[in-house]
């Protein structure tokens, strides 16, 4: 029946058996290298994704210590802030206490010089006020008092206006 189709069953022998060892030689010298080479290649590029994984979880880790970090700052930054302002409120009220207590100083120093002033003033018109008294009463007498006297009078005069309430 072969020989009807026009096969010669040695020649399909032949090229059978060609055909396993070439399948054989393929397999033994190309194909077993090749899945070697593509099973290798495999595992570098997974190990590139592992690496890749690995140097992403640092650079996330690196990341949120940064954030972390410049979260700090910022508040270290604004308690430093608040502290200044609490620092210069407190410098700011010791100034204004200490200008009320030497205005306060001022104030009652004036007043006493004015007190001083004013008894000054006082003693000096109740002096001229009683030479001029002594003059009236010298003229209307007639005669000159003894010095010693005028001051005896001068001194009545002066006791009896400050008792009367004649300062003012």
């Amino acid at each position: 029946m072969l020989d009807a189709l026009g096969l010669n069953l040695k020649e399909i022998i032949f090229v059978i058996v060609n055909f396993l060892v070439l399948v054989f030689v393929l397999g033994k010298f190309i194909y077993k290298p090749f899945l070697g080479t593509l099973e290798n290649r495999k595992k570098v590029i997974q190990e590139k994704f592992d690496h890749a994984d690995a140097v992403n979880k640092r650079a996330d880790a690196r990341m949120a210590k940064y954030t972390r970090q410049i979260a700090n700052a910022e508040e270290e930054g604004r308690e430093i802030i608040r502290d200044a302002r609490q620092k210069a409120e407190v410098q700011a009220q010791a100034i204004i206490d200490e200008a009320k207590a030497q205005a306060a100083d001022l104030i009652a120093k004036a007043e006493k010089t004015i007190e001083m002033e004013q008894a000054k003033a006082i003693d000096g018109l109740h002096k001229e006020i009683a030479d001029l008294a002594l003059m009236a009463a010298e003229q209307i007498v007639g005669d000159r008092i003894e010095e010693v006297g005028q001051e005896t009078i001068v001194d009545q005069v002066i006791r009896n206006a400050r008792e009367a309430k004649w300062q003012s």
